[in-house]
């Protein structure tokens, strides 16, 4: 195959199947999210715009689904050249001396320790030529969101981290700072809020793609 691959982790719904459907005129689509019947739909929307996609219906949170992940795109295609990590649990928010285990391991496992997993997974199929795209939306300090800013926090200070470490071996690590969208992450944080004033998903997609290319 001579046209590029993006793998998306977190790709059935909000910027990520957007993106998807951004590159998908010129990559490859690997799709990665729980949700079989959301990459399915993703894959028809693919399909129309002319592109194509392999899904992958795993939970990023399953170190050997992950490994067994790698081990195929490496068997098939041998390299990766872009992945974009969008993956994200959202609690609800709450006060921090209300913050429930369950909630708190829950969003560590998907916000954090999922991130600490993939990158070594996926650091020798990008080598020096690829790019790690991570999204900064970190709301750390903000009243109500101790376990998302915490979490999300550490996922950015790891990706931070392999960013200056290889800034002159690569792969390429870039974090992007999305405008607000209507995804169903937000209705989550602000369910009465007037999304007619939010980024269209599809629009934010566009705007950002120049970045995650270049």
């Amino acid at each position: 195959m001579t046209q590029k691959l993006a793998l998306i982790t977190g790709a059935s719904r909000g910027l990520g199947a957007a993106l998807a459907e951004a590159l998908a005129p010129t990559h490859h689509i690997i799709a990665v999210a729980r949700t079989t019947g959301g990459l399915e739909e993703l894959d028809d929307r693919i399909k129309a715009l002319g592109g194509s996609a392999t899904l992958a219906p795993m939970d990023i949170t399953i170190p050997e689904a992950m490994a067994t992940l790698c081990r195929g795109i490496h068997d098939r295609w041998g390299k990766l050249d872009l992945w974009l990590h969008s993956a994200i649990h959202a609690t609800a928010l709450c006060p921090a001396p209300s913050v429930a285990p369950k909630d708190w391991d829950k969003a560590f496992a998907i916000n954090a320790t999922a991130t600490s997993v993939l990158i070594p997974y996926l650091a020798p199929l990008l080598g020096q030529n690829g790019k790690a795209v991570f999204f900064d939306d970190a709301r750390a300090g903000e009243k109500f969101y101790g376990t998302y800013g915490a979490t999300k926090a550490a996922q950015m200070a790891l990706a931070r981290s392999w960013q200056a470490e290889t800034l002159n071996t690569g792969p390429v690590v870039e974090i992007v700072e999305p405008a607000p969208m209507p995804t169903a992450l937000r209705a989550r944080f602000f369910p009465g809020e007037d999304r007619t004033v939010l980024a269209n998903i599809r629009d934010e997609a566009q705007r950002l793609l120049p970045q995650i290319l270049g």
